[in-house]
Parts: structure tokens; sequence; C-alpha cells
């Protein structure tokens, strides 16, 4: 005869069940504020901690529990993040992470997950980034949000339209992904090939090239701007192209480029374009961030892993 479980193991197991479900949409929010998959990650871990520790019979709905502590979390992130980013050398963008192997993570409205969005939530205030993600990404009424929040409904509904609002003045309507696709490969082509006429013809005339390094050496410390200045960066160091593998991924729901020298990834790329043609150009050269996104793969396994031993631990 087998010992039956006893009430805290038990309660334990459905506690690891409910978080594990609730687990993509806990990340997919902490991510989409934070532009982090590290601190995202951080933030996940964190609420699984005071899961485990709540009085879980007392809590109506767990998933408005969970939602609640990770937006909560994430707002406090944000505001020290802000802050240690303006000791960041030269442009900052948000971490890439790899959709393909976690496709829950973009399920809910995956136009939200797009890098050049998450670039553009950093301008707005950590409670006006929740308030927008929870709306638009993830539908939640504004009463849910405002409990969230702990401001009036009122007070939620202008946050949300003032989001909106900045947002449509600083974004462009993206292209579909076939598109999408389409013009990173050309944009890939022509640098590899150097040819600077191509390059200008599938860029806008204000189109802004982004280089994420943290002052790593060739990262360009500046936005560079213009058709012409962007092409023309695409194909300057000629010691960039020849030798590497360009190997096509899946980013936050678009494709992307991860860059490989000698079988080493070094740098990661992708562009957001509108029907005018591309007006965005990204590269990620910083190693903790590429680092990043090839860890993201294997998210999902090593939180499963994590909970389990959690449970193993705490009985």
């Amino acid at each position: 005869m087998h010992p039956e479980p006893s009430p805290t193991t038990s309660s334990l197991e459905e506690a690891v069940a409910v978080f594990v479900q609730h687990r993509p949409r806990l990340f997919g929010i902490a991510y989409r504020m934070l532009g982090s998959a590290v601190e995202a990650e951080d933030v996940v871990q964190e609420v699984w901690l005071r899961w485990q520790k709540t009085d879980r019979s007392v809590v109506v709905s767990p998933v408005a529990f969970l939602s609640s502590t990770t937006t909560r979390l994430a707002i406090n992130v944000a505001q020290s993040a802000r802050v240690r980013r303006e000791t960041y050398i030269g442009p900052w963008l948000p971490e890439p992470i790899d959709t393909s192997s976690d496709p829950e993570v973009g399920a809910q409205r995956a136009e939200a997950l797009e890098l050049a969005l998450l670039l553009v939530l950093e301008k707005l205030s950590p409670t006006e980034r929740a308030a927008y993600v929870l709306r638009e990404a993830f539908d939640y009424g504004y009463p849910e949000i405002a409990e969230i929040l702990q401001l009036s409904v009122v007070n939620v509904r202008k946050i949300v339209s003032r989001a909106r609002k900045h947002l449509s003045d600083e974004q462009r309507e993206s292209v579909d992904t076939a598109e999408h696709r389409r013009l990173l490969n050309a944009f890939v082509s022509a640098a590899q090939t150097g040819d600077v006429a191509s390059l200008e013809a599938l860029l806008v005339p204000d189109a802004v090239s982004l280089s994420d390094g943290n002052g790593i050496r060739g990262a360009a410390r500046i936005p560079v701007l213009g058709r012409a200045r962007v092409a023309n960066l695409a194909t300057a160091n000629r010691r960039f192209w020849p030798g590497v593998e360009p190997r096509l991924v899946d980013a936050n729901g678009r494709s992307g480029v991860m860059i490989y020298r000698d079988g080493e990834p070094t740098t990661f790329m992708t562009i957001a374009a509108s029907e005018e043609g591309i007006h965005k150009v990204m590269w990620v050269f910083n190693p903790s961030k590429i680092a990043a996104f090839l860890d993201s793969c294997s998210r999902s396994a090593s939180v499963l892993g994590s909970a389990g031993r959690a449970v193993t631990s705490a009985v």
C-alpha cells in the first residue's frame, strides 16, 4: 500500500501546476514591460517564490493574483532599470527572444512583442507601460487593470489612451511577416555583397540604424540617420561580412538574423519596415544579449525543472 500524500505535498503540487499553467503569460507581461528576458525571468522567479509562500486558500483567482504580482514587481524593476540604462554606452535595444521555441510567449497579440514597439514602450513611464501592455497585449479589462495598478478606472482609461497616442505618433504600420522576411533577406544579401544602391532602394529616406553594444568595439555609439549613411554603415566594415554565416531565426514573432563567425554567434540583427520600406535597422552586439537569446530556447524546460525542485525542497 502506498502512503497517502500529505496535505502539504498535495497543496504544493497544485501550486506548481497552477504556476506552470500561467507562466507563459507572466513572462509575457514582464518581458513586454522590461524588454529584457533576463530581468523578466528574475521577476517570474520572484513571483513563484511569493506564490509558494502565499496562503493560497484565500486566493479567489490565481491568475489575477499572479498577474498582479508580476505587474507590480515589473514596475519596480522598470523604475530601477531606467536609472541603470542611463549609464549604458550607446543605444539600448530590447533583448530579442526566440519565439519559435516558446510560441506561447507571443500568443497574445504578437504585434505588441516586436522589438521596434518594445523600444518605443521604453519612452513611457513604467505605470503607463503596464497599463498599455495589460490592455493591448493581453486584453485585460479596465477594471482589472485598475485593481492591479491600484488606480481608478477613469485614470486607467486616460493612461491607456495617452499611451496609444504616444505610440501611434512614434510607430509606423508594420508589413506582414512574409514581407518583413523578404526585406530582411534582401537587406542582408545586399549588405554581404556591398551593393549600396540596392540597400538604399530598400530604405526609407529617414531610416535609422541602432547598434547595441554597450561600448563593445565596432558598435556605433550613436544612432546613424539617413538612407545613405545607413546603407554605407551596413557595408562599411569589409572585415565584418566575409567569412560569416547569417542564419535566419524567429525573434519576437518576426524574422531576424543571427550572424555566426567561426561557428560562434556574434551579432543579432533585424529590421522594422512599413509599406514605404525599411525604416529601422537594429544590431545587437552585446554578448550578454546574444547569450540571452540563445538561452531563451531552453526557458520552458528550465522553469519546469526549477519548479519541480522547489516542490521537493519545500516538502
